[in-house]
């Protein structure tokens, strides 16, 4: 037999007695196996809730005295069984959704009469903090315990939901994405096909020379070339881009460059109107 503490952060290397827990549990060794890269993986099984008083350290290894600590309950059976039916109900909700856990457990969880072992036996199987597992280990009243897990089940189960709408979501902007680029290609496909893409290429440059060439004002030319890229992706037949071309055209037209020398005269001036 062994006894298992968990340490209050996994990030200390070399825990002392006080990085753990006081609370953990005495658990038979099943199964040791020793993997390629020379790490132990240990197979064990619970066998009862434990209260640590002293560890010690022997032979660079820690040692424990501890004494073995039961489940109490205050509560009506009845009660008991009402919360243990709605935790059975959540967690069948929350194997659904989870394509970790094996829709066997649900027949294995079935054959529990104690309501005890069927919340350590639920606890052991939800992806909740270590802090949680914790509490729910220390907490001896099984009311407690069952109303705990019942808690943490459903807010298990809004997490899942939340991150199933995000993947349908990813999953419709991705599909989004492709469609539109399939539907570009095949419109660049057709217009090469009837002969309309051979010449278009000429004209856009054309109209790109042109907007480098006309003087603009920084802001102006931006706007005009983020234009002639969205007139790139049009079919030129396109309604749209025919407004397109026209607003260019419009912009090219403007004498941004030509300048009028003004006359101060003003005899001239009222002569003139």
């Amino acid at each position: 037999r062994i006894l298992l503490l968990a340490q209050k952060s996994a990030e200390t290397d070399d825990p002392s007695a006080a990085d753990l827990y006081q609370v953990g549990t005495l658990a038979q060794v099943l199964q040791l196996l020793k993997l390629p890269d020379g790490t132990i993986k240990v197979l064990v099984e619970g066998l009862s809730r434990v209260n640590v008083t002293q560890v010690t350290e022997r032979d660079g290894a820690l040692q424990g005295i501890a004494t073995e600590i039961e489940s109490d309950e205050s509560r009506e059976p009845r009660e008991i069984e009402a919360i243990a039916r709605s935790l059975m109900s959540l967690f069948e909700q929350y194997v659904k959704t989870n394509r970790k856990l094996p829709p066997e457990l649900l027949q294995t969880l079935a054959g529990i009469d104690e309501p005890a072992r069927l919340a350590d036996t639920i606890a052991a199987h939800i992806s909740v903090r270590l802090a949680d597992k914790q509490r729910l280990l220390e907490t001896l009243q099984i009311g407690d315990r069952l109303e705990m897990l019942v808690g943490l089940v459903d807010g298990e189960i809004d997490v899942q939901q939340m991150e199933k709408r995000i993947r349908g979501r990813v999953k419709s902007q991705m599909e989004k994405s492709q469609r539109e680029y399939y539907l570009n290609e095949q419109m660049k496909a057709i217009q090469k096909e009837l002969g309309d893409l051979d010449d278009a290429p000429g004209e856009l440059d054309e109209l790109a020379r042109k907007i480098a060439e006309s003087g603009m004002p920084k802001p102006v030319e931006a706007k005009a070339k983020a234009e002639l890229n969205k007139l790139k992706q049009m079919s030129p037949m396109s309604a749209e881009a025919a407004v397109v071309r026209n607003y260019l055209d419009w912009l090219l037209g403007v004498p941004w460059k030509k300048r009028t020398k003004v006359r101060k005269d003003l005899k001239v001036a009222q002569d003139t109107l």
